[in-house]
């Protein structure tokens, strides 16, 4: 999903694009991977002085509820990201620097066999470890 998608969504679902909101999705959008609500507070605070953790969650839950934003947990924190929607795929992700790379292999056509019976509504697939970059530090 780009920012002109996502601000189109937000319009049609009814909620204003502030320039707060805008401001995020910019972030995500230039964001090489996922990112945490402090690293997107960091980012903010230099353009809104004294903003809050509160503004900063709820847009947050809003974007990750549209289906703007999908969210994975590393480390016990939940992390943030633009979602994908060009086409299905799945992702490594670094412990360490969050950033993703895409993987085209999906194992559902296995598990759709092996859970015949079975009514699946969704999966989410991922892999953690760390990139390349991160090795060499």
């Amino acid at each position: 999903m780009n920012m002109n998608e996502a601000i189109d969504l937000l319009k049609n679902k009814g909620y204003k694009t502030t320039g707060k909101r805008k401001d995020i999705l910019t972030f995500f959008e230039q964001a090489d991977g996922y990112r945490t609500a402090k690293d997107l507070i960091q980012h903010l605070e230099s353009t809104y002085e004294g903003i809050s953790f509160d503004t900063v969650y709820r847009n947050l839950h809003l974007y990750n509820e549209l289906g703007i934003l999908e969210t994975t947990e590393l480390n016990g924190e939940k992390h943030f990201r633009m979602k994908c929607t060009h086409h299905h795929h799945h992702h490594f992700i670094c412990k360490d620097c969050g950033k993703t790379k895409e993987i085209d292999v999906c194992p559902m056509e296995e598990v759709t066999k092996r859970l015949a019976n079975y009514d699946i509504e969704g999966h989410k697939f991922e892999i953690y470890g760390v990139c390349p970059a991160c090795q060499t530090v």
